[in-house]
């Protein structure tokens, strides 16, 4: 397989070269000036870290099915993203346990796209029970860390489980995080109510990422100092954000995203409403909720409570460009190279030799939308553009 685009990052126009699972050859090609303007751009495959569900499916339902799975993988294909994380969200333990369970056959029996999925990430139950920071996060299984427990997870995911947030202020939360940091997991906050001195002590336990930053959070906080400014100015943690124009106000993602630099990561966090049709639904999470043509997901009963994103990263990608000062290169990194060295995945987020070859070839459009041509998985061509 050989595939030409412009590299988003560098802009120069390249032919890829793939053989089995590997890129093995990224050549610069010289092409007419109007020539290479025609070509698609094409990028390491994107990378979505926290992804409960899309295109009508769930993973956190009551019982995830591998058709769930596979329902969410081949919606995620044709937005881009050739690798992510399923995210089980706080619940009932032994139903969170079937959901590892399931997730973790689905990979070993190699099911369809399977190698899209990289890990896990376990958003909970170990966050702040308080309304507000708690989101939509079920109260009554909210509870403090258990490693015993944890590891009984970790076991049912067959060691799939790559990413935990919790919030540093529950009882037995540092030294919880210094053992997940030790086993490799990466520990990110989020989902919290923590001062500044729980907030540096889970940061010197291992601490690496803020989940979401600026949402999952009380309504109301004093202007200075919170825990947003304490992450927002700590250079030792990346932060994901979900620039879906909803979450956070454009010019909040602007400030936010010139504050944290080049450690700002995008993920959707979208639920399984993502690439639905503008409508009314019932949503086991959030009741009766209404998904609107800009993509703003929200509660029938009051529009101003968001029900949960309802946007791919190709729409996070356009409206960061299109709502920041940031570059089309800048917000490819956010869902490439980034996410990548945040979870040590050491092959693949980049365009080069010898990685996996995960590729996406997209249009930036005159208007700022981001349209998706062909996404690659592990060498396959699971999504291309009908033209």
């Amino acid at each position: 397989m050989t595939l030409k685009g412009r590299d988003a990052v560098t802009g120069q126009a390249v032919e890829v070269t793939v053989s089995q699972e590997r890129i093995v050859d990224v050549s610069s090609v010289v092409e007419p000036q109007a020539g290479a303007e025609d070509l698609p751009w094409i990028s390491a495959g994107w990378i979505d870290l926290q992804v409960n569900g899309f295109g009508g499916y769930d993973l956190n339902g009551e019982t995830l099915t591998p058709g769930d799975l596979e329902g969410v993988v081949r919606a995620l294909h044709p937005k881009g993203v050739s690798a992510f994380l399923p995210t089980i969200i706080t619940g009932p333990i032994e139903q969170m346990r079937r959901a590892f369970g399931t997730i973790a056959g689905y990979v070993r029996e190699r099911r369809f796209g399977s190698r899209s999925i990289v890990g896990i990430h376990m958003e909970g139950p170990y966050l702040s029970g308080e309304d507000g920071s708690r989101g939509a996060h079920p109260a009554a299984h909210i509870r403090d860390p258990d490693w015993d427990e944890f590891q009984r997870l970790q076991e049912a995911a067959e060691g799939l489980i790559r990413m935990v947030t919790i919030a540093p202020e529950r009882k037995g939360a540092i030294p919880f995080i210094q053992r997940l940091a030790d086993t490799g997991v990466v520990v990110a906050i989020g989902h919290t109510r923590a001062g500044a001195e729980q907030l540096e002590e889970a940061v010197q336990a291992g601490a690496r990422v803020s989940t979401h930053l600026g949402n999952g959070s009380e309504p109301m906080l004093p202007r200075h100092p919170n825990y947003i400014w304490q992450q927002l100015a700590d250079d030792r943690l990346w932060a994901t954000f979900i620039p879906d124009g909803h979450h956070l106000a454009p010019p909040v993602l602007k400030a936010m995203l010139r504050a944290k630099r080049d450690k700002a990561l995008f993920v959707s966090d979208s639920v399984r409403f993502g690439g639905m049709a503008p409508g009314a639904y019932s949503s086991p999470i959030g009741g009766q909720v209404v998904l609107q043509a800009n993509g703003r997901l929200h509660t029938a009963a009051n529009p101003n409570i968001l029900a949960g994103s309802a946007s791919s990263l190709a729409d996070g990608i356009a409206n960061a460009v299109r709502f920041t000062d940031l570059s089309l290169a800048e917000a490819v990194q956010a869902v490439t190279i980034r996410p990548a060295r945040v979870m040590g995945f050491e092959t693949i987020g980049a365009l080069r030799p010898g990685m996996r070859a995960d590729l996406t070839l997209f249009r930036h459009e005159p208007g700022g939308a981001v349209v998706v041509e062909e996404t690659v998985a592990a060498g396959e061509s699971v999504y291309r553009q009908l033209i």
